[in-house]
C-alpha cells in the first residue's frame, strides 16, 4: 500500500507517520506466524483492514489528552496504530496498552521500542490493572458493549470517553449495555465497512 493510500478523515497522513506504520506491518509478518497475532488470511489485508480500520480512531486524539488506555491490545491494533499517528497529532499521550498474553505484550514493547512511542505495556488481565485515569479507552474486537464498558469503568477519568468500533450488531449491543448502564453513545460510520460503526461513549455510570 502507497503512502497516498493511508488517509484519515479525507487528509492523507504525513509521510513520517506513513514510515513508521510501514514498519509495524513488517513487524506484524515477522512476527505472526510464530505467535499469531493476526490470521494468515488477515496478514494479506493487513494495511486494508487492520490498519485502515484503526486509523480512523485517530480523529478522536487531542492534544490535551494525557492518557489513552487499550485494553486487550493483541497486535496492537488501534493501540499501537494510535500511538504512531500521537506522535505528531497528540504528543503528550501516553499510551497504555493492556495485553495479558505474554507472547504479545513481548512484541508490542519490541514495536514500541523500535518505533519510539510514547507507550507502555501492561502485561496483566484488564481487571487486575491499576485504575489508569484515561481520558480515552478503546478496544477492539474484544468483547460486548455491556461486557467493554465494565472493564472501562475502572480505567476511565471523569468525562472521558470510550472509542470502541463495532461491526454490524452495534444496536442490539447499545440496546443491552442500557440494562446494566446509564451512558450517552455516539454512533459515527466506519471508513471501512457500510455496516460497522464507531461508538463513543460519555457520562458513564452504573444503573
Amino acid at each position: 500500500m502507497s503512502t497516498a493510500e493511508w488517509v484519515v478523515d479525507g487528509t492523507h497522513v504525513s509521510r513520517e507517520t506513513a514510515d513508521r506504520l510501514r514498519t509495524y506491518c513488517e513487524l506484524v509478518r515477522k512476527w505472526s506466524p510464530k505467535i499469531n497475532l493476526v490470521s494468515r488470511r488477515d496478514l494479506d489485508e493487513l494495511e486494508t483492514r487492520h490498519i485502515a480500520d484503526s486509523l480512523q480512531l485517530s480523529v478522536f486524539l487531542d492534544p490535551a489528552i494525557e492518557t489513552w488506555v487499550d485494553l486487550g491490545s493483541g497486535g496492537g491494533f488501534p493501540g499501537i496504530v494510535l500511538a504512531i499517528c500521537g506522535l505528531e497529532k497528540s504528543p503528550i499521550t501516553r499510551f497504555h496498552l493492556v495485553e495479558s498474553d505474554a507472547r504479545k505484550a513481548a512484541f508490542l514493547r519490541t514495536t514500541i521500542r523500535e518505533l519510539k512511542l510514547n507507550a507502555q505495556v501492561h502485561d496483566q488481565r484488564i481487571e487486575n490493572t491499576s485504575p489508569l485515569n484515561a481520558e480515552r479507552v478503546s478496544a477492539r474486537a474484544l468483547a460486548s458493549l455491556e461486557n467493554l464498558l465494565n472493564l472501562s469503568s475502572r480505567h476511565l477519568t471523569a468525562g472521558g470517553l470510550c472509542v470502541f468500533p463495532k461491526g454490524q450488531s452495534h444496536a442490539d449491543e447499545i440496546e443491552a449495555a442500557c440494562k446494566r448502564w446509564n451512558f450517552d453513545v455516539e454512533t459515527h460510520s466506519s471508513a471501512t465497512d457500510p455496516n460497522a460503526r464507531i461508538l463513543v461513549v460519555s457520562n458513564l455510570s452504573h444503573v
